[in-house]
């Protein structure tokens, strides 16, 4: 199984959408700081996971959060938005 993921920082209120395979694998390795990129954002908190049975789905799962921009969807998605 794949998962697409969003995690949010305690430090800087910022989201962070991925995929992997292990969520709380990847999760442990963005708070060990060894994704460079967010760093800065130590330490993160899993805030929204889907569930995918091959890479490619969760990969488009991906990229389709990433084009909502924070907008209503995404804030539907984590729960921010009724």
């Amino acid at each position: 199984m794949f998962y697409t993921y969003i995690i949010k920082s305690c430090k800087t209120n910022r989201y962070y959408v991925g995929y992997s395979e292990d969520v709380i694998k990847r999760l442990n390795q963005h708070n060990a700081g060894q994704n460079m990129s967010i760093k800065c954002g130590v330490p993160w908190n899993l805030v929204y996971t889907e569930c995918f049975s091959n890479k490619t789905d969760a990969w488009k799962r991906e990229r389709q959060i990433k084009k909502y921009k924070g907008g209503k969807a995404f804030k539907m998605l984590i729960g921010e938005v009724a």
